[in-house]
C-alpha cells in the first residue's frame, strides 16, 4: 500500500507491532486492572460473597451435603470449583489487596479473547485499526457489570471468560476466510468447543450460549461438507470437555440427589434412579 500522502491514522504499523499487538494488548490490560485492588487497598465483599462465594470454595475443597442443609440456599448446588480461589484466599488470611492481585490477573485472562474478536471485527494494519481494537477492547472492560466485578471477589467473569474463548476461536476461521487450511478452521472449532463445555460446566447458565455457537461453526468452512464435520466436532468437543470438566461435581449430586444437576429438571431422573438406584420418586 501506498502510504504517501497518508494521514497519521491512515499509516501501516510496522509488522513488529502488528506481530506483538495481542500481547502489548493485554499487558496493558492486565497491568490496569492491578491498579484496582492496588489504589483501594483491599477487597470488596459483596452480598454473594457472604450468601454463597465463600460456602461454595469451601465445598470445592470438601462438600457437605451430608453436613449441612441448604447451607447456602439452592446456591450450594452450584458447580463450585470457580469460586475455590477466593475461598483459598480467605481461610489462609490473604490481605485484600493480595487477594484483589491474584483475582484481577484471574479476570485479565478474558482481555486475549476479546482482542481476538476485535482483530477478527477489525483486521486492518493501519494506525486507525489498531485504535479501533484498543479501544474495543477497553470498551468490552468498561461496562458498569464488568467494572463491578474487579476490586470485588464476584466470580461470574471468571465462569464466563471460557465462553468468551469460545466465541473467539470459533470466529478465527470466519476472519481467516480462505486463507486458512481445513485443518486450521477444525482446530479452533475444537478449541472452541472445548471452551464452551468447559464453561457450561462452570457455570450451567452458560448452556444457551453454548447451544448458539454451530451457527459460527457452520461458517468455518466454504462447503457443506467441512461445515457439517466442523460443527459435529465442535459438538463433540463441548460434550467431552463438559462431562470431562463436570463429572466429579455431576456424580457427587447423583450419589445424594440421583440427578447430576440437582435440583434442576429432577422428575427426568425418576425412571433412571428407580433402574440403577432402586429409589422411588
Amino acid at each position: 500500500m501506498n502510504t504517501a500522502g497518508a494521514t497519521p491514522l491512515e499509516r501501516r504499523l510496522p509488522p513488529a507491532v502488528l506481530r506483538w499487538e495481542g500481547a502489548l494488548v493485554c499487558l496493558v490490560a492486565w497491568g490496569l486492572l492491578l491498579l484496582i485492588p492496588l489504589s483501594t487497598g483491599e477487597l470488596g465483599l459483596a452480598w454473594d460473597t457472604l450468601n454463597h462465594h465463600i460456602y461454595l470454595g469451601w465445598t470445592a475443597e470438601q462438600h457437605r451435603f451430608d453436613r449441612d442443609f441448604l447451607g447456602a440456599g439452592y446456591q450450594s448446588f452450584q458447580s463450585p470449583y470457580v469460586n475455590w480461589p477466593i475461598y483459598r484466599m480467605a481461610v489462609d488470611g490473604w490481605s485484600g489487596r493480595s487477594a484483589g492481585l491474584v483475582l484481577a490477573s484471574l479476570q485479565a485472562t478474558a482481555a486475549w479473547p476479546v482482542w481476538m474478536l476485535a482483530r477478527a471485527c477489525l483486521p486492518g494494519p493501519t494506525v486507525y485499526d489498531f485504535a479501533m481494537r484498543v479501544l474495543a477492547v477497553a470498551l468490552a472492560f468498561l461496562s458498569g457489570l464488568v467494572l463491578s466485578a474487579f476490586g470485588a471477589s464476584l466470580n461470574d467473569l471468571l465462569a464466563a471468560t471460557p465462553m468468551v474463548w469460545a466465541v473467539a476461536f470459533a470466529m478465527e476461521p470466519i476472519a481467516r476466510g480462505d486463507s486458512w487450511s481445513g485443518a486450521s478452521a477444525r482446530r479452533c472449532v475444537l478449541l472452541s468447543g472445548m471452551s464452551a463445555g468447559l464453561a457450561v460446566a462452570l457455570k450451567l447458565s452458560n448452556g444457551p450460549f453454548a447451544i448458539l455457537l454451530p451457527l459460527l461453526w457452520l461458517q468455518s468452512a466454504p462447503h457443506w461438507r467441512g461445515r457439517i464435520v466442523a460443527s459435529v466436532l465442535g459438538g463433540l468437543a463441548t460434550v467431552g470437555a463438559f462431562l470431562l470438566a463436570y463429572g466429579h461435581w455431576g456424580w457427587i449430586l447423583w450419589r445424594h440427589y440421583g440427578n447430576p444437576v440437582y435440583p434442576f429438571d429432577h422428575p427426568w431422573f425418576a425412571l433412571l434412579r428407580t433402574w440403577i438406584m432402586g429409589w422411588a420418586g
